[in-house]
């Protein structure tokens, strides 16, 4: 029997739907995101060892970390447009397989410029893994349910802070083992075992509501209905609708604001284990034990948002005030003198960064669909990935100029500042985008 679609019992259809879909599809959407951000950050750790074994400058490590958002930006659009070809399935464990090869032949590097190919090499194997997760997020999951759903999906990148930096340094200590050196045992077990995550990927993953046999035919109907919406079809295809994929005014201001949050994100997190150790911490486990507290501070803020966001309303707001948040919380660690209240600091930072990423998302996802959602989504995660690339660039050249890997904060300051100023203009952006796509009152 038919359900009514805006009855009670399609309501409940719905809940119990987007429960299974919960937690059968988050964790292999997690398990590829943490190894993503493992392999693309576990550099970091093996900075000071590069440095001391290949001869990688400071500078030429920052260049090479951040080479690697380059090439990832370059393709990011092109790459999410074959996903939408393809179906994410196949293209993420393509992603995964391509990744997890290059991240272990990074156990090759022998000087800077192998550093900086394989660096470009990895951006350009990993371009469209995560506008391809969001894509996934657009299919699967109501408005309703969005922000919470991307906060999840934040889980992986804020544990892999938690788990994979100690994990690298442990692995690490396996330093002189068969006559390699700990960091290339890291890039070679971290590799391998996200070409593993690719594999499950490829038999496990289903594309869409409708593909799902763990989901009933009435459960994937309402999922899908409910994910896309009125007007999807209109969206189906790039023609046409260029504007509404990428020159829209409220995707380009939350494009730039994004930039901003991603040069303090990955200026803070490439840089983390030299702040560390420039605090008299040592020993490769305990640099990234302590480096990993970062992520306790992301995962609270990712959980802790969106729940604030549901009952605050207002996701523009949020954004700006949890960029001034950042901004005092560096300007707080500037002006201290204890190691200990500074790490404090930059794990409550990380509330506010990461804890701002599930908004932006929240905020495009719920004004596109189809085809122009995946392009208009990797149009601003092209745009955020240059800020992968100038956050760990300024951090060296600010360290290289004063000699203190803290100095970066001063950075993580101006690009908060930056996005608080932007806010108002988004909000006014969203406002026009709404009013325009408001229906016209029919005369009686």
């Amino acid at each position: 029997m038919a359900i009514n679609p805006v009855s009670p019992a399609a309501d409940s259809l719905h809940e119990r739907a987007t429960r299974k879909a919960l937690v059968r599809l988050l964790p292999i959407m997690l398990a590829a995101y943490f190894m993503a951000y493992v392999d693309r950050t576990n550099v970091a750790l093996a900075k000071t060892h590069l440095q001391a074994d290949v001869g990688i400058s400071v500078t030429a490590f920052g260049l090479g970390a951040g080479i690697f958002f380059v090439s990832y930006a370059f393709l990011e659009v092109p790459s999410s447009l074959i996903m939408h070809r393809i179906g994410p399935r196949r293209w993420i464990a393509r992603i995964a397989l391509t990744w997890g090869a290059l991240s272990a032949a990074m156990m090759f590097v022998q000087g800077e410029w192998s550093f900086y190919a394989l660096r470009f090499f990895l951006g350009m194997a990993e371009a469209g893994l995560y506008p391809t997760l969001m894509y996934m997020v657009t299919v699967w999951f109501s408005q309703k349910h969005r922000a919470t759903v991307v906060g999840f999906v934040y889980l992986a990148p804020t544990v892999a802070l938690i788990v994979g930096n100690p994990l690298g340094g442990a692995l690490m200590e396996l330093d002189s083992a068969l006559g390699l050196h700990g960091w290339q045992w890291m890039f070679l077990i971290e590799g391998l075992v996200t070409m593993l995550v690719g594999v499950l990927v490829w038999f496990s993953l289903p594309e869409t509501p409708r593909d799902a046999k763990w989901l009933t035919s009435e459960e994937a109907g309402i999922l899908s209905a409910r994910a896309t919406g009125d007007g999807a079809e209109s969206e189906n295809r790039i023609k046409g609708n260029l504007k509404r994929a990428f020159a829209r005014p409220f995707i380009v201001i939350v494009a730039l604001i994004y930039l901003l949050n991603q040069i303090t994100n990955v200026g803070i997190v490439f840089n983390l284990p030299s702040i560390v150790e420039d605090l008299n911490v040592h020993g490769s486990f305990l640099i990234g034990l302590v480096s990993g507290s970062s992520g306790i501070g992301a995962t609270i803020g990712v959980l802790l948002v969106p729940v604030v966001h549901r009952r605050f309303g207002n996701e523009v707001a949020l954004i700006g005030i949890l960029a001034a948040a950042t901004a005092v919380t560096a300007a707080i660690f500037v002006l201290s003198s204890s190691p200990a209240v500074q790490i404090l600091l930059i794990a409550v930072s990380m509330i506010f960064v990461f804890g701002t990423l599930p908004l932006f998302w929240s905020v495009a996802m719920a004004r596109m669909s189809g085809l122009v959602a995946a392009a208009g989504l990797a149009f601003i995660n092209t745009i955020g990935l240059l800020g992968g690339f100038l956050g760990p660039y300024a951090f060296g050249l600010v360290e290289d100029a004063t000699g203190n890997p803290s100095a970066g904060l001063w950075v993580v300051i101006a690009c908060s500042v930056g996005g608080v100023l932007l806010t108002p203009l988004l909000a006014n952006a969203v406002r026009s985008e709404d009013a325009a796509e408001a229906p016209v009152p029919v005369s009686p």
